[in-house]
């Protein structure tokens, strides 16, 4: 259907203007794609089933770094495993292996427990107090095998059994940060072994397959 627009009654250097507004099909987009775009910022910065571009990048990494595992052999899911390797800083311990670790909690279990472990949808890891938890062994089991009728899921069918024991070491060196966050729950438990008190070289680490 043809357009009859009206010619505006002001002119500039002899030329005048139409008065041809846009037609509401156009609105009709534009009004779309600003809701589209509200909808998408909720989602993508508020939902815990979308992957940031941060956490996208740890997976990245931790696909990478797996690729390191053949240096370590197959951990022990003991507490001596578990205190050396967020204690002990040497390269073949902390130093290489808690920033993965902190990969792998940043990249699976930040949407429920906080970046730093302060807490969310699951309790805060940085206090003194624990629901599942007597002994440091305790947090391999809960990782593994889950918790609380699977608030807490099983991960054993996801991470590989390596995974798991360094994870579980990362979480018991968040103890005791008291980062502010959710409140305390469960009971105060015994300190975790030092460093001292497990001693020794470890079955399946690095310092063993080099001797």
């Amino acid at each position: 259907m043809a357009h009859d627009p009206k010619v505006l009654e002001h002119e500039y250097d002899g030329i005048q203007e139409f008065d041809n507004p846009t037609p509401g099909w156009w609105h009709a987009l534009f009004f779309l794609f600003i809701a589209f775009g509200a909808v998408y910022m909720l989602v993508t910065t508020g939902s815990p089933l979308y992957s940031s571009p941060q956490q996208t990048y740890e997976k990245e990494k931790l696909t990478w770094t797996r690729a390191l595992f053949g240096s370590l052999g197959d951990l022990e899911a003991d507490e001596a495993t578990i205190v050396r390797y967020y204690a002990d800083e040497r390269e073949e311990f902390a130093g290489r292996w808690m920033p993965y670790a902190e990969s792998l909690f940043r990249a699976n279990c930040a949407s429920c427990h906080g970046g730093q472990g302060q807490g969310g949808i699951g309790p805060n890891l940085t206090d003194n107090a624990f629901k599942n938890i007597a002994a440091i062994t305790d947090i391999h089991s809960v990782i593994a095998d889950g918790a609380n009728n699977n608030a807490m899921p099983a991960w054993s069918n996801r991470f590989h059994p390596n995974e798991i024991v360094l994870l579980s070491s990362y979480v018991a060196w968040m103890r005791d940060r008291n980062i502010s966050g959710k409140p305390p729950e469960g009971e105060e438990i015994a300190p975790w072994p030092t460093l001292d008190e497990v001693g020794g070289p470890l079955p399946g680490t690095p310092e063993d397959a080099g001797g």
